[in-house]
């Protein structure tokens, strides 16, 4: 990064006075988030009339959130299940967005221009030289365009390699907040769970680069591939999942036809075990989404597997996986990316994985037409691989009447005859 800011060691109120009344504040993603910092800022919220923050994924809900409108705003491009109770607030939004275009719809030519950008950042060395950490996809490249960086040094946030590491010139005004990392603990893998991956296993072959999600099936799938060969990392996050099989040899990243030798991603979100490992690992290398993320980055791996789930898919391959319970309960996040990236990496497939029901097994998942009122996260044409705990099925290049044929031998046996209906 280039230096060009004051790097100044403040104090949290100095910091604070700082932000412009009726700012749009850009806040670091998963478990880079600057809680301590932005519970402070709720601390003073007397001090402004108007403040709006903008985030994608977090893992905990942040202060501010519970004061909407008193005086903040939020927007998000993913929220999380810490927002769900916020969501049909009239100073809550969701931003439907792409995670390659979070930085973009942020710039200063973007549409929702950050004047602010918070971020936790690891403790300096004797030259200044730190790092954002385990988050970078999103913000890392607003710390050279917004009017006003302002970072939280925290003990207990590890110093990667890779496009995110800074120095403290790069920073207006620094804040020092210990706090622990917020942790994604491994899910629990259920019989489910379980039988998804056993499906999904085969269409992962040695030598494969893998981009993944959260929850218990990316994590099924995980630890079902420790006697591979040859494996790669690229995506949107690193896991306690992908530690193992980079301990156990699974994870090389020897044949990805790009960043060889190194695991890539936007975030790391584990446990503390996680963050310690990836302290100053140079087998771990984070960048801007535009990156892992996009188009050019994804188009240069070779036997690319992107796995992500989805809340629903129709007969024709179309799926939208932000809508629930008749209400937006989400972004598209990297979906749209990786199902495209998937599509033009060299050997490339885009496997779309989910339990064959939902509200205890009263709903089925796979339905006739896409709920009214939902978006299309995932157009028809880029469907591929999908896998329930019944079954896995191809659609690439089959038709209307035998796509919608395959998938309703995978639905779950109680719901096939309605989907079988005209």
């Amino acid at each position: 990064m280039n230096s060009r800011r004051a790097g100044m060691r403040v104090t949290i109120d100095e910091a604070i006075d700082a932000i412009p009344e009726g700012s749009l504040v850009y806040v670091a993603q998963g478990s880079g988030c600057p809680y301590g910092l932005l519970t402070a800022i709720d601390q003073h919220r007397e001090q402004f009339q108007r403040l709006q923050f903008v985030s994608a994924f977090l893992l905990e809900r942040p202060a501010p959130v519970d004061h909407l409108g008193e005086p903040f705003s939020w927007l998000s491009l993913q929220p999380t299940g810490g927002m769900r109770d916020v969501l049909d607030h009239e100073d809550f939004g969701i931003i439907p967005g792409r995670y390659s275009d979070l930085d973009g719809i942020c710039s200063p030519n973007g549409p929702l221009p950050a004047d602010i950008v918070v971020c936790q950042v690891s403790p300096p060395d004797k030259e200044g030289n730190c790092s954002l950490g385990t988050g970078v996809g999103g913000h890392v490249s607003l710390l050279k365009e917004a009017p006003l960086v302002i970072g939280q040094i925290n003990n207990e946030m590890p110093h990667v390699y890779g496009e995110g590491e800074c120095s403290t010139r790069d920073f207006d005004f620094l804040v020092s907040i210990d706090e622990p990392l917020p942790e994604l603990q491994p899910a629990v893998v259920d019989t489910v769970s379980a039988a998804i991956a056993d499906f999904i296993e085969p269409f992962i072959p040695d030598g494969s680069t893998l981009q993944f999600g959260i929850g218990a099936v990316p994590d099924a799938v995980l630890s079902s591939l420790r006697g591979r060969k040859d494996l790669g990392l690229h995506g949107g996050m690193i896991n306690d999942a992908c530690l193992e099989l980079i301990e156990c040899g699974a994870v090389n990243n020897l044949h990805k036809g790009c960043d060889e030798g190194v695991s890539v991603a936007a975030e790391i979100m584990g446990t503390r075990k996680l963050y310690d490992w990836v302290n100053r690992n140079p087998l771990v290398k984070l960048a801007r989404g535009a990156h892992t993320h996009g188009i050019p980055g994804m188009a240069s791996v070779q036997k690319f597997v992107a796995l992500q789930s989805t809340v629903e898919m129709a007969l024709d391959g179309s799926a939208n996986s932000e809508f629930a319970s008749g209400r937006f309960i989400s972004g598209p996040g990297g979906a749209p990316d990786f199902a495209f990236g998937a599509s033009i990496a060299t050997g490339g497939r885009s496997i779309i994985a989910m339990p064959s029901t939902a509200a205890k097994g009263s709903v089925s998942r796979i339905v006739q037409q896409l709920t009214a009122g939902a978006p299309t996260t995932l157009p028809s044409y880029l469907a591929d691989i999908v896998v329930t705990e019944h079954g896995a099925v191809e659609l690439r290049g089959r038709s209307l009447a035998e796509r919608a044929e395959l998938l309703i031998s995978i639905a779950h046996p109680d719901h096939r005859d309605a989907l079988a209906e005209i």
